[in-house]
């Protein structure tokens, strides 16, 4: 047996070189993944004849390595997590960083990692030489596997050649290489070992701009350090909206349209962090009020990108610092968030916002910028714009480049996506053409695209259609020829009549061949709507991985057969709360959430209905008996709408309601805690066995979802039970104490699966990622039918562990959301298909259902559905490499460009 001590002599040089030079074999066991493990011996290694294979441990937790993707994903995040860039960017590092790299790729070394939990943290290091004679030898001490430890370190090191130790070190080896859990070193932690090894910083912005590589200011961000980087549709759609705004109309206009729960917020955030370090002008974001929030946390958290959003009456930043100028033009940073429910209200602050040039204007949810009262059967043509229709067709004009992102760019209506355009074309003729444009006729434009079958119109008109505008070079080599033989290029978005005259006939033979791929593959709706779905992704393969870019996750409901049977006395209860909303409605003069505001709340829980009647009765005046009734006025979108958690204050009722009402919460006052959906949830989760599987719980409520919790915590008191709701109410309950704690953390506990029971109201429905949960229960179905899709996307994610996720769907038999739910259910599969989802102007079929008015409910809903106006040109999704980019933006360059304000 040999001893080597540091303190008598180099143990790199004393004892490893010496025993690697010329070995077959190099079996090591060590101790905890992170950047030091890089810092391997290269010299000795480059010596050996043979392999090397090194086992270590992570703070990987069991469930990470339940798929090959789950597995792969953790290990990535565990390396970031090491702030390897941080460490490794000076030249020798880079230099041995470069070498293990080649060492990977060869095959000459490889490394497993092995989760703490399997066997421990793994303290004993050895490891087993084959020497290059053919005999091995063993050895075990203190000695990590880094350079630190074989150099610098104080380190203690026992050999023995002996059979028997041989035999022990490598059995104990072979167990920890051979576990099921043991997970091979990733191609992304290669690449970034490749991609370090050669890394530089960009200092001033300046330089970047000479060449504004989107994977210089991105690669770097949180959302691929500490998350797992952007999905491939997601990275081709910001490097398409650059691509446009650098290009040669020097402008990106686009509507993302894609399924809920592919990340339509981090693509638009993207790009406009991308134009805001390239441009000058502000960046503008308009969404509903109920996601500001999530907008200003996820480009911080997840891009780094400072915003401030207006409260109404001043800017708030990312820190929550107000600043004290009342005026929305003094916004503090280049990217500011307003609601869009401030323009839908017709404030009259938002003229402001007119006075301004921008970069980038993006509105979310673009589905609420539509023609007011566009109801089924009247003449499209006649409806006004709303208000935000209206602002947005006024913006465009000051805005270089605009993004629209909706699900559902058509409602019910083909026209809503034509006028999506129009916003689209204000200030671009490259989008719709110029005034004497055919597309420009929305009627025609239209009844062209989604007939299909209109035959070849004369010359003077199909020069018309094709040449106002030209589709780019880029569309087809057809329409570079055409421009060729006209001498524009793509910088000419509009070729003029007289050219037509310049045509030679092959030319026009060719013109009138194209006609039919012009309205099916090259109409402005398809160049500018982009839309993937879900489906598509999954059936897409990766070239490089040869894996599906969306991994294929089934889902599985319950409860669509057996609604909930109430027991006469919560019945009793229900009935006066419909009478109520009834009466209500009859003398409103509001939107149709004010109408149903009980009824929405009672269908969510006996509890929720009980506090609603209560502040209701405490905050409404009693009516004069002898003011006239007021006209009801048409629904329409307003920011009340999302705000399903306030009950309006500073409203009158009749006598009649006044009495409904305090029948309603007598009734309750007596039996609302007999409400049978609390004891469902508890048999779900601990009969049926969801709890093991991970659970997310959602209702609308929080007055319903911390009923909820308290409940469970009296039947389940050693459960961790997490509340996700606003940044003040979110927390843990255990033991019937509750702690609180952020959003942050509760995420963060979720990943590690600390927490697996996790309620939560529609603030945590979006932005929100779940994939290690595996069960989720609707304690109520929002009206919006958009929600139930939001919810789903939480756990129906990338990184999943679970093939199949299963969903319980809670509500009342005989309630509005099992009328509805009946009327609904032979249109659901027609509708989710043609629209990618359900449309939200649905909901006006739950109010309609709420206050008696069954037969308008039904004419919405068997309303003939439209063909779809434009087609999935981007299903098929081009490879963008971004992750091999070495030339880096100073973090601190960005963040100091883009606290600039306005």
């Amino acid at each position: 047996m040999n001893r080597f001590s540091s303190r008598l002599g180099r143990l790199d040089q004393h004892f490893l070189a010496s025993r690697l030079r010329g070995a077959k074999r190099y079996d090591r066991i060590a101790g905890y993944f992170n950047s030091s493990l890089l810092e391997l011996v290269g010299e000795s290694l480059e010596s050996m004849s043979g392999k090397v294979r090194v086992i270590c441990n992570s703070d990987l937790d069991p469930l990470d390595v339940k798929t090959a993707k789950a597995a792969k994903d953790a290990l990535w995040r565990s390396w970031c997590a090491s702030e390897p860039e941080e460490r490794l960017t000076e030249a020798p590092a880079q230099a041995r960083l470069r070498r293990l790299y080649e060492f990977l790729r060869s095959g000459k070394l490889e490394v497993r990692v092995l989760p703490d939990t399997v066997f421990g943290l793994v303290h004993g290091k050895a490891g087993v030489i084959e020497l290059e004679n053919g005999t091995c030898t063993a050895f075990m001490g203190s000695a990590n596997e880094s350079r630190r430890a074989w150099v610098m370190n104080y380190e203690l090191v026992w050999e023995d050649p002996s059979d028997e130790a041989v035999r022990w070190v490598q059995t104990e080896f072979d167990a920890l290489w051979n576990a099921p859990q043991a997970v091979p070193l990733c191609d992304a932690v290669i690449q970034d070992f490749e991609r370090l090894s050669k890394r530089t910083v960009i200092h001033t912005i300046d330089d970047w701009t000479v060449n504004p590589d989107p994977g210089a200011a991105i690669i770097e961000t949180p959302v691929y350090r500490r998350e797992t980087g952007l999905w491939a549709h997601q990275k081709y759609f910001v490097k398409t909206v650059m691509d446009a705004h650098l290009g040669v109309t020097k402008k990106a206009r686009f509507i993302l349209a894609d399924q809920v729960g592919l990340g339509k917020t981090i693509q638009l955030g993207m790009s406009a962090e991308l134009i805001a370090l390239h441009g000058d002008q502000p960046i503008l974001v308009i969404c509903p009020k109920t996601v500001m929030s999530q907008w200003q946390a996820e480009l911080n958290d997840l891009l780094n990108v400072p915003t401030a959003i207006w409260t109404g009456l001043c800017w708030q930043d990312e820190n929550g610092i107000e600043y004290p100028k009342g005026n929305l033009r003094n916004c503090p940073r280049r990217i500011g968030i307003i609601s869009s429910g401030l323009v839908t209200r017709g404030a009259e602050t938002t003229t402001e916002l007119l006075k301004l040039k921008y970069d980038l204007v993006i509105l979310d949810e673009a589905h609420r910028a539509r023609r007011g009262n566009l109801g089924i059967g009247r003449d499209a043509e006649q409806a006004d714009a709303n208000n935000l229709l209206k602002f947005m067709y006024q913006i465009a004009e000051q805005s270089r480049s605009v993004l629209l992102a909706t699900a559902t760019p058509v409602q019910m209506r083909p026209i809503e996506a034509w006028d999506l355009l129009d916003v689209l074309s204000r200030g671009d003729e490259s989008v719709l053409g110029n005034y004497f444009s055919p597309w420009r006729k929305s009627e025609k434009a239209l009844d062209v695209i989604m007939t299909q079958s209109v035959k070849t119109p004369d010359d003077d008109e199909l020069w018309a259609w094709t040449s106002n505008p030209l589709p780019p070079s880029t569309e087809a080599r057809d329409f570079s020829v055409l421009r060729q033989r006209l001498g524009i290029d793509d910088s000419t978005v509009v070729a003029s009549g007289g050219l037509f005259g310049n045509l030679r006939q092959p030319d026009i033979d060719r013109l009138r061949r194209l006609w039919s791929a012009l309205i099916k593959e090259h109409n402005p709706f398809i160049r500018r709507i982009v839309r993937r779905t879900r489906k598509q992704l999954e059936a897409q393969i990766d070239p490089e991985t040869h894996e599906p870019l969306l991994q294929p996750i089934r889902v599985k409901l319950h409860g669509e057969e057996d609604p909930i049977i109430l027991p006469h006395y919560l019945k009793n209860a229900y009935e006066l709360a419909e009478e109520f909303s009834r009466t209500l409605a009859q003398r409103m003069r509001s939107a149709g959430f004010l109408k149903t505001l009980l009824l929405r709340r009672v269908g969510s829980s006996m509890h929720a209905g009980l506090l609603t009647a209560e502040k209701i009765l405490a905050t409404w005046t009693d009516m004069p008996q002898q003011v006239e009734a007021e006209q009801p006025e048409a629904f329409e979108d307003t920011e009340d709408d999302d705000d399903n958690d306030v009950i309006p204050t500073s409203k009158t009722l009749t006598l009649e309601e006044r009495v409904l009402l305090e029948q309603f919460r007598e009734e309750l006052a007596q039996f609302e805690h007999l409400d049978p959906k609390p004891q469902i949830v508890l048999n779900y989760l601990q009969v049926k066995g969801w709890l093991e599987y991970g659970c997310m719980i959602f209702s609308q409520y929080r007055d319903s979802i911390e009923w909820l919790r308290d409940f469970l915590t009296k039947q389940l008191p050693e459960e961790t039970i997490g509340l996700y709701s606003g940044p003040q109410s979110s927390g843990i309950m255990k033991n019937e104490i509750w702690t609180p704690c952020t959003r942050e953390d509760l995420k963060q506990k979720v990943r590690t699966g600390e927490l697996r029971l996790l309620l939560g109201t529609d603030a945590a429905s979006e932005g929100l990622n779940l994939q290690r949960l595996a069960r989720l229960i609707n304690l109520d179905l929002p009206w919006n039918p958009t929600r139930l899709e939001q919810r789903k996307g939480r756990i129906q994610r990338i990184g999943q562990i679970h093939d199949t996720i299963e969903i319980l769907n809670l509500r009342y038999k005989d309630s509005v959301e099992d009328r509805v739910h009946q009327l609904l259910s032979s249109r659901f599969a027609d509708i989710h298909n043609l629209f990618g989802q359900l449309p939200d102007v649905l909901e006006s079929a739950w109010i309609d259902v709420a206050i008696g008015e069954i037969e308008e409910a039904k004419r919405i809903i068997d309303a003939p559905l439209p063909h779809h106006p434009f087609l999935e040109r981007y299903s098929s999704v081009e490879s963008v490499d971004w992750e091999s980019t070495s030339t880096v933006l100073s973090d601190t360059v960005k963040r100091k460009k883009l606290q600039n304000g306005w």
